[in-house]
């Protein structure tokens, strides 16, 4: 990855293996987790990658061994393949006691996931990477994360490029995956037609012994058409063809290995008449896009789910901005019984900031009506924003503004 790209998480790793022992690294495959982490090391740090089979047969036939061989500071990648190895980890850091013995990477999966907090709970710091944001594509890797608070708004104001309708949509279609990125999405689809078939034989296969590869390409096609709708698993099941059960399964192994986020709904113990069922967004639009076969930019814009798309982008941005920082962002919709909803309600020190979003550039087509509603569901609103298309940044009213989707 070309060094002009500055990576947000740098800072939160370097923080946490200053604290940590132990720091683990998920995201989906090609995000650039090992790419960040080889660029960052300060220290001679030994390399391992368990994609190697002979090294992983090593560590998942004898990890004591294997633990006791390797040279400290050490990386090991793809960890998920050995997660018999954390326990012996555990052992070497309690015996070593000094922070950042143990950088690791790894596909977020059930199994490992569970392995890693219950063998190094107190001593692993765990931070998610996704692909290249917005931000950090423009060379603003060390903007705060998102927030429609008004001096961050103002402050975005010095540091954004601004981008037209043309180029979002180019954003939107292309996706954030390094190689697609640096490369300005040359062989664009090859590369996604060869990321989901590399997904599914080594990640999705393995983990839930999958023998039906047709089917579940079939699945993550019906999952990509409906980004950001509510999930739906009934649907879901009958389009499929598979059992409602199998398809909250598959969907959570999406979301466990980072290709989508289950965005979940806001509600208190006042609020009786809201849903409660997650909406469904894919991380990387460029990915989404060709599941969806839109294979230009310009095509997608006028189709059927430009707005979805816009949405499902505006919303994985938000997401990364936290995810970078090394935060968990708490990020939420509100949708109620009547169908009146909110695009986003991002809580931050117990404050509710709400997000529209509307592909228009018209602060005259800009209705700010539904952050009424919010009024009676409790909760302390703070300022909102509509993520738009508006050249500048202006006052809708006195608590909301038209935001330019490039302040992302």
């Amino acid at each position: 990855m070309p060094k002009t790209i500055k990576r947000t998480l740098k800072g939160a790793i370097l923080e946490a293996s200053a604290s940590f022992k132990v720091v683990l690294l998920t995201g989906p495959r090609q995000v650039g987790k090992t790419t960040l982490l080889q660029e960052i090391q300060k220290e001679s740090r030994s390399y391992v990658s368990l994609d190697d089979l002979n090294m992983r047969l090593a560590a998942q036939q004898d990890p004591a061994s294997f633990i006791d061989r390797l040279t400290l500071p050490v990386l090991i990648d793809e960890v998920q393949y050995a997660p018999n190895l954390f326990p012996y980890i555990k052992m070497a850091v309690d015996r070593i006691k000094q922070p950042g013995l143990f950088w690791l990477t790894g596909s977020q999966q059930f199994d490992m996931m569970q392995n890693v907090k219950e063998s190094l709970a107190g001593r692993v710091a765990i931070l998610q990477l996704q692909g290249i944001s917005l931000a950090e594509e423009q060379n603003r890797a060390d903007d705060p994360p998102f927030l429609p608070d008004l001096p961050l708004l103002k402050s975005r104001q010095q540091s954004a490029t601004p981008l037209n309708l043309t180029a979002v949509y180019f954003h939107i279609w292309r996706g954030s995956y390094p190689d697609v990125v640096t490369q300005k999405a040359k062989n664009w689809e090859l590369f996604y037609d060869s990321y989901v078939s590399t997904y599914i034989q080594r990640d999705v296969r393995e983990y839930l012994n999958i023998h039906d590869i047709a089917t579940f390409h079939k699945f993550m096609q019906i999952a990509a058409a409906r980004t950001g709708q509510l999930v739906n698993y009934a649907d879901m099941a009958r389009d499929i063809g598979m059992s409602e059960v199998t398809v909250k399964a598959w969907l959570n192994v999406l979301h466990a290995s980072g290709i989508i986020y289950l965005l979940q709904p806001w509600f208190n113990n006042r609020a009786k008449r809201l849903i409660k069922t997650p909406k469904l967004y894919f991380m990387d639009t460029g990915l989404c896009a060709f599941l969806t076969g839109w294979l230009t930019p310009d095509v997608l814009e006028r189709g059927a789910m430009s707005g979805a798309m816009l949405e499902t982008w505006v919303v994985s941005e938000i997401i990364k901005s936290y995810l970078h920082h090394g935060r968990t962002p708490r990020i939420y919709f509100y949708r109620d019984k009547e169908k009146r909803e909110i695009d986003v309600l991002i809580e931050e020190n117990g404050k509710l900031y709400p997000i529209e979003i509307k592909k228009t550039a018209s602060i005259q087509n800009i209705s700010v009506k539904e952050f009424d509603i919010l009024q009676n569901a409790g909760g302390k609103v703070a300022h909102g924003g509509v993520i738009c298309f508006a050249a500048n940044l202006m006052a809708l009213s006195k608590n909301v503004d038209a935001i330019p989707v490039s302040f992302l």
